[in-house]
């Protein structure tokens, strides 16, 4: 019987037998949709291919809404704002998969395509930043390799300091706060990239310090080298936990360095993420982690 099944899916088999032949386009919607609603949503979207079944199965409400997070309505509201009443569960969900912008640009919330989960990016100029507006130390620069096309670049300073908060529905479960840097200004030269590491220096003598507080009591520290210039890590500030999805939680969290006995430079600052913290295993495979 498995191997009937099997056959199935295979298109030559779908060409040679009779049109008598049970084939998957005689299985019911209902059932179908009943089967795909235990898959992840882009193999949802390839079976959607196969034939008209699957197809009409693939917009089921009852399918997308078991992969949407429980308080997808008050992401709906947060988010998308006003939607018209009879939109569907996949169109929602598609729409809330876009990189949607929240306070005027300076962040991006988004749900991870294959696991349904909540990502959140606050950009350089959603953080406070010590001395940022005297240009003898940082320096904001357009760039490509930024969702928000735009970066802060630290030339020299004696006091490292960098502040973010932000207030969020996130859905219940664990969750882990990242720091995207690079040591070293990126640029291209006929069309490769190169960096240039003249200004780093200072982050070797002592760690920098990332802590985040949560406005439910829950506080997580930890301490990191900075190094290898020329790419794109995420440094791992801590993990804080949801356990109402029906109210928003309240994040503080740093990034200091503030040893005055020596400058430090030549760095660059993209973002802080948020992500569901299995997601760090995935930046850790990819070689993206750093601590």
């Amino acid at each position: 019987m498995g191997a009937n099944f099997s056959a199935l899916f295979n298109q030559d088999s779908l060409s040679s037998v009779s049109s008598s032949t049970p084939s998957l386009g005689d299985l019911p919607e209902s059932c179908v949709a009943s089967i795909i609603g235990y898959l992840d949503p882009p193999h949802i979207c390839k079976l959607a291919k196969l034939n008209r079944a699957f197809r009409g199965a693939s917009w089921a409400d009852f399918v997308w809404e078991s992969k949407l997070p429980p308080n997808y309505q008050i992401l709906v509201d947060k988010i998308l704002g006003l939607v018209p009443e009879n939109l569907g569960k996949r169109d929602i969900y598609t729409r809330l998969c876009r990189a949607n912008t929240l306070d005027d640009g300076s962040k991006k919330v988004w749900l991870d395509r294959s696991t349904g989960g909540v990502c959140m990016s606050i950009s350089s100029k959603g953080l406070r930043i010590t001395g940022i507006d005297d240009r003898r130390y940082w320096n904001h620069i357009p760039t490509d390799e930024s969702r928000f096309c735009s970066i802060a670049y630290l030339q020299q300073i004696w006091w490292f300091e960098v502040d973010g908060e932000v207030e969020f529905p996130f859905p219940a479960g664990t969750y882990s706060i990242f720091f995207r840097l690079q040591l070293g200004r990126a640029s291209k030269r006929f069309g490769r990239r190169i960096c240039n590491s003249e200004h780093v220096h200072g982050w070797d003598i002592k760690p920098v310090r990332f802590q985040l507080w949560t406005s439910d009591g829950q506080h997580a520290t930890s301490q990191c080298s900075l190094s290898d210039p020329g790419e794109w890590f995420y440094y791992h500030v801590g993990d804080f936990n949801v356990e109402n999805s029906n109210s928003s939680t309240k994040i503080k969290l740093s990034m200091t360095q503030i040893d005055c006995t020596h400058t430090k430079g030549g760095l660059c600052l993209d973002s802080v993420v948020i992500y569901p913290s299995q997601f760090r295993e995935r930046l850790k495979r990819k070689g993206f982690l750093k601590c």
